[in-house]
């Protein structure tokens, strides 16, 4: 295995991690909403990428773009089988993320959990990369503290419907956490909360998407409880989130929260769509669903600290351009149809 120099390919500008020099990098689940962005912009930078997918929730079209460039390429792969793919990071961002997908066949989604980790762990113990798992505030549960912080343990339902989700990524982080401490694997941990933005689903079922789809179509804009709170991330800042701690060195291994400290109740997130996409839709509130976080608000002091990063990007701007994604999507849709 390779020896892992801290210093090695990395270096700081004004207190901010940056990974220097061309990398060969891996991106599991690289062709969902996330780790497409998340391609596109390690190819930016310089490295060659590739993208390893079973399209089972990600999409081809979300790196189709991405396909002329010498320095990336897709390997269709199942990441609960064993894989032996050479780089020097790896971005494990492998695992269905909305309620809908996950629920829909929780036994794979465990399995890809826990499984994956398994396989990426082993992929990263051969070559000696750095492997970064994106784990979730989903390992909170439902929190009974606010904000929530690294240290925090967390309130969840093992045996509730999403259990399936919630424990494969606490399940993930400990394997994490062993094979760094067991094999001396350069692990690390950080956890994703709510991140909205361009290439989310049609269907992904998660609230900002759902509002905007259901605000564009004149649709009754549907929340599930009463008071409950979210804290929204858009995707740009998210993806340098990663990036940053990617490149922050062997001592900060995480887990680390990366997210918008910002928190507001469901509600007025809906009010602020309603009013960007000139909206005749209604409010209505349904009941809570079984295990539904009541809140949700990310402590980032350890990233801002460690990483030099906090989200930049403001609410209304991120969702004028999520808007103007699914608005487009839409109408390439309707027209599909008619034709």
């Amino acid at each position: 295995m390779r020896s892992f120099v801290p210093d090695e390919g990395y270096s700081k500008v004004s207190g901010i991690p940056v990974l220097q020099g061309r990398r060969t990098v891996l991106v599991n689940g690289g062709g969902g909403f996330l780790g497409s962005h998340l391609c596109e912009r390690l190819l930016q930078r310089g490295h060659s990428v590739t993208c390893l997918d079973n399209f089972s929730t990600g999409r081809r079209a979300n790196v189709a773009h991405l396909a002329s460039n010498t320095r990336f390429r897709i390997v269709e792969h199942d990441v609960r089988q064993p894989f032996d793919i050479d780089a020097s990071l790896i971005f494990n961002f492998a695992s269905p993320a909305s309620p809908p997908d996950y629920q829909r066949d929780p036994v794979g989604t465990l399995l890809t959990n826990v499984l994956g980790a398994v396989n990426t762990l082993d992929c990263a113990r051969k070559t000696g990369a750095i492997v970064v798992q994106s784990s979730t505030s989903e390992v909170y549960g439902d929190p009974t503290q606010s904000p929530q912080h690294e240290s925090y343990c967390g309130n969840v339902n093992p045996i509730g419907p999403r259990g399936c989700y919630d424990e494969g990524k606490r399940s993930a982080e400990t394997l994490f956490f062993d094979y760094h401490r067991t094999y001396g694997v350069d692990i690390k941990v950080g956890r994703i909360f709510n991140t909205y933005g361009p290439r989310m689903r049609l269907d992904d079922g998660r609230v900002v998407s759902n509002f905007i789809v259901q605000a564009l179509r004149n649709a009754d804009l549907t929340i599930y409880g009463d008071e409950q709170t979210r804290s929204f991330c858009y995707v740009d800042d998210l993806i340098e989130g990663f990036l940053r701690f990617s490149a922050a060195g062997s001592a900060c291994n995480g887990p680390i929260n990366l997210g918008n400290p910002a928190e507001m109740t469901v509600r007025r997130l809906a009010e602020i769509i309603r009013d960007l996409t000139n909206s005749r839709s209604r409010i209505v509130h349904l009941p809570a669903v079984t295990d539904d976080p009541r809140q949700r608000r990310p402590d980032i002091s350890r990233a801002m600290a460690d990483l030099g990063w906090k989200p930049r990007i403001g609410l209304e701007a991120g969702l004028a351009r999520t808007v103007e994604y699914f608005d487009g999507l839409l109408a390439g849709t309707e027209k599909a149809e008619v034709v």
